[in-house]
């Protein structure tokens, strides 16, 4: 495995590089490999997985105040679960650098989900037993938060339906979506969407990667200006 290529991708330099290719190598690859002094990634797996939970929970406690236990256990669900992990792990071209056994190269282990999902985890151990907490959290600030920030979660978050249900509680207020604004290009398109109340009055706003994200994210704000309001009363 290629550490420097890794770390230069990463800006970090990790000290112990035992504990990075710890990180990347599959049981497996152990399995045929016995007279070597190899370790796999399985047990810092279980670290990581920790590691990634309480830093995921601390950002969305600091950045929706008015978000209830319930609906933070479900956008963290959202964002800890193996698609997810998945997705963090091939954005970062882990895949290049894990170290598998033939007969799991030969079945399509290097490209398997809950593979690369451990993987990442693993990472995430190695690197807060070498570096430390607050770095193990400054790679999830420069990776992981700025997707739960542009709302690429809200599918595991329904605010449209949440929006509904408290404004049904006011028998005089409805609301409306509109797409009031769509930017870049065809390939990389963003959509700005309104959430009017009563057909007027601007309640929230956000945007997205497709029309449906952009509404959830302006409903998510919606939310949490009707929280905010129900606060202050």
């Amino acid at each position: 495995m290629n550490i420097k290529k890794l770390e230069e991708q990463l800006g970090i330099e990790f000290r112990d590089h035992q504990l990075i290719t710890q990180a990347f190598t599959h049981s497996s690859y152990v399995n045929e490999h016995r007279k070597e002094r190899f370790s796999d990634n399985e047990r810092l797996e279980f670290l990581g997985d920790a590691v990634l939970e309480l830093g995921v929970s601390q950002f969305i406690y600091k950045n929706n105040m008015q978000m209830p236990e319930g609906e933070m256990t479900k956008l963290r669900a959202a964002i800890v679960c193996e698609p997810s992990l998945y997705a963090f792990a091939k954005e970062l071209h882990f895949e290049q650098y894990i170290l598998l056994g033939k007969g799991e190269e030969q079945t399509g282990g290097r490209t398997r989900p809950a593979l690369l999902a451990d993987v990442f985890e693993s990472f995430l151990g190695a690197l807060y037993l070498d570096q430390g907490y607050e770095t193990a959290l400054q790679f999830l600030v420069t990776y992981v938060f700025p997707k739960i920030s542009s709302g690429a979660f809200s599918h595991g978050m329904d605010f449209k339906s949440k929006l509904q249900e408290l404004i049904q509680q006011h028998k005089d207020q409805s609301i409306l979506y509109q797409i009031v604004e769509e930017k870049g290009p065809s390939h990389n398109k963003e959509f700005v969407a309104h959430v009017l109340m009563n057909g007027k009055q601007l309640y929230g706003a956000g945007s997205g990667r497709t029309k449906k994200e952009a509404e959830q994210n302006a409903a998510r704000n919606a939310i949490d200006r009707l929280m905010d309001n129900d606060t202050k009363r």
